[in-house]
């Protein structure tokens, strides 16, 4: 259920019965007497030292082109003071505390409770506690005499604004809602702790249909573990029946890590409520099924891939989170060195060609074409991609989702794509030899294609291409770069640990002396502790290492002589690229991760 199709209705109200009198503010004290009530441009003039001619000039336009708008919005529009100075003249005006900051953990929870999230995050507004029978209010548009009206109606209590900054109080709010949901975690200690009595007894007492709502405990479990998940930055959660119990799981930084065993009682509930978020049929337990869950967590847009499958022991659920505030769309942040963004940046400027990248599932290669396509995205040029599926929506970018049960496969889409006059287009992944030759055909008739393909380093994407029927010719007139990519955990930087390698283990992990040179020749290496920032892992976060392979005329004519990928692989070492292995020795000379994370995702480098 997307948090979208959730309308807050506040109903109208009587205008809010006035706020007792209160203190003069340390704000309003220190201001001029006369100040208090005064107009606007005279109080600026005073605070922020706002000429005379600056205010003359917007009551003009206020009476002109800009008839409507407020005097102090015209004067931040013209950078003639900032929204600040404004905000702490309009406290003045209306003799009304300022607040430069909110701490959330003083807001009472009870009161945060009775306003919807999404109107106080609309009108800006949170109650900040009690003063006698009103409620202090921080708003950030003192003057937005309805919004208040409505929060005293919902708190059932008058009200006393605070003026506060927009962007404070926004933070405030997510912070605020962020650690109610933190509540939801309860149930989740109950479950690790083994305490289930009073869950059991919720679960097990029949409940009145027209009772029920959204605090049920089954639909709470489920809410605490996505909410968990966003919260420890998991990409996927495994939900796997055994035959006694349930086995959660959470994979973080690229490990599976098991969180809690709920009792078995619970599967067919926590299967049909995912089930039911993701719009599948809660009926069929036959057949695997795949949706698709949006939701909004802490101001948070998250959007979750739904996979179900049959097992001898019930339904398996993974559920793949994709924080689309988190994403990254910059080459520059995704571990590239700067001599491979340099080379990256020459071949996605290029007209055309193809440019492909290879590893393993999950080794980050969609956000890697992600990244190159927003960086060369512009208006003049016309990007068309199609995936299985779309994970990032990209603005000015056509993108299509493959869809076989109507027969739009990667080949037809591509087809298609032909005829829409693209400069540059993006194929999830070739698969087949079909895909792959008409990628070619579009590459040579003047675009720029950028795919995948699951390769092991880069020099095999070239042999791949050709063990599916692509012609060597075919091969060396088209492709232009080849990256091979490669994800590893990087050491928590709270934690991790300085000590001295032996010459042993430089060599195991490749750090030759040139690397190590190149490194800044460091005196220690780094190896992790475990810290409560990462859990205990030692690990926080993730880099890729690269093998960026440039073909030029000597990998060209090796192409056509049908050689091996190691002959390919040796012929651009020699020429200047570092392999997988190289570049992770390079990390590690620089403290950014370790020798074994490296050799758990290089294996095929070694010697």
């Amino acid at each position: 259920m997307s948090d979208e199709a959730q309308t807050e209705i506040i109903p109208l109200a009587p205008p809010a019965a006035a706020a007792p009198p209160r203190e003069r503010t340390a704000l309003v004290a220190n201001a001029p007497a006369f100040l208090c009530g005064r107009p606007l441009g005279e109080i600026l003039r005073e605070t922020a030292g706002l000429a005379p001619e600056r205010i003359e000039e917007a009551l003009a336009q206020q009476r002109g082109e800009q008839a409507g708008s407020r005097l102090g919005e015209i004067l931040v529009r013209a950078h003639a003071v900032s929204e600040e100075h404004v905000l702490r003249a309009l406290a003045i005006q209306l003799d009304l505390p300022y607040l430069d900051r909110i701490e959330p953990e003083s807001v009472p929870g009870d009161l945060a409770a009775k306003i919807p999230i999404h109107f106080a995050k609309q009108a800006r507004v949170l109650p900040l506690g009690t003063s006698g029978d009103a409620v202090r209010v921080a708003v950030a548009d003192p003057l937005d005499t309805a919004a208040q009206d409505s929060v005293s109606m919902l708190l059932g209590a008058p009200v006393a604004p605070e003026v506060v900054p927009a962007a404070v109080v926004l933070d405030a709010i997510n912070a605020v809602y962020d650690r109610a949901a933190n509540e939801h975690e309860k149930l989740m200690e109950d479950l690790e702790t083994g305490d289930l009595e009073s869950v059991a007894h919720e679960l097990e007492e029949p409940t009145d249909l027209l009772d029920a709502d959204d605090e049920a405990p089954i639909i709470r479990l489920v809410n605490s573990l996505m909410f968990r998940a966003v919260k420890e930055r998991a990409s996927d959660i495994h939900i796997n029946p055994e035959e006694k119990d349930i086995s959660v799981r959470y994979r973080i930084d690229g490990v599976l890590r098991e969180v809690i065993r709920p009792p078995k009682r619970y599967q067919a509930s926590i299967a049909s409520r995912i089930k039911i978020m993701g719009g599948l049929n809660i009926a069929e337990k036959r057949l695997p099924q795949d949706g698709r869950i949006r939701i909004k967590i802490a101001g948070k847009d998250v959007d979750i891939r739904l996979s179900t499958v049959p097992t001898a022991n019930g339904e398996r659920i993974v559920m793949r989170l994709l924080d689309k505030s988190n994403v990254v769309l910059d080459l520059g942040s995704l571990g590239f060195e700067k001599w491979q963004l340099d080379i990256m940046d020459g071949l996605v400027t290029r007209s055309h060609g193809i440019v492909l990248v290879t590893g393993p599932t999950g080794s980050g290669k969609t956000t890697t074409l992600y990244g190159a396509l927003a960086k060369i995205n512009a208006p003049d040029l016309n990007i068309l991609t199609i995936e299985d599926p779309v994970e990032i929506p990209l603005r000015g970018v056509g993108q299509v989702q493959v869809n076989p049960k109507i027969e739009l496969t990667f080949a037809n889409g591509l087809r298609s794509f032909l005829r829409q006059d693209p400069d540059v287009i993006m194929v999830g992944e070739i698969r087949d030899l079909e895909t792959a030759e008409i990628a070619i055909q579009a590459s040579l008739t003047g675009h720029l294609v950028l795919s995948t393909v699951h390769t092991n380093d880069a020099a095999g994407a070239i042999t791949r291409l050709v063990d599916m029927g692509v012609q060597p010719f075919l091969v060396a007139s088209s492709l232009v770069g080849v990256l091979a990519q490669r994800l590893v955990r990087v050491l928590c930087p709270l934690c991790k640990k300085p000590y001295v390698p032996t010459a042993e283990e430089r060599a195991q992990v490749g750090l030759s002396d040139d690397i190590w040179a190149r490194a800044g020749n460091p005196t220690h290496l780094y190896r992790p502790e475990g810290c409560s920032g990462c859990q205990g892992t030692g690990y926080q976060g993730r880099t890729g290492i690269y093998e960026l392979m440039l073909v030029d005329d000597d990998v060209r004519q090796l192409i056509l002589k049908s050689v091996d990928s190691a002959t390919i692989k040796r012929a651009a070492v020699q020429r200047g690229m570092l392999t997988l292995m190289q570049h992770g020795a390079y990390k590690v000379a620089l403290g950014v991760t370790t020798a074994a994370e490296v050799l758990s995702v290089t294996a095929e480098d070694r010697h």
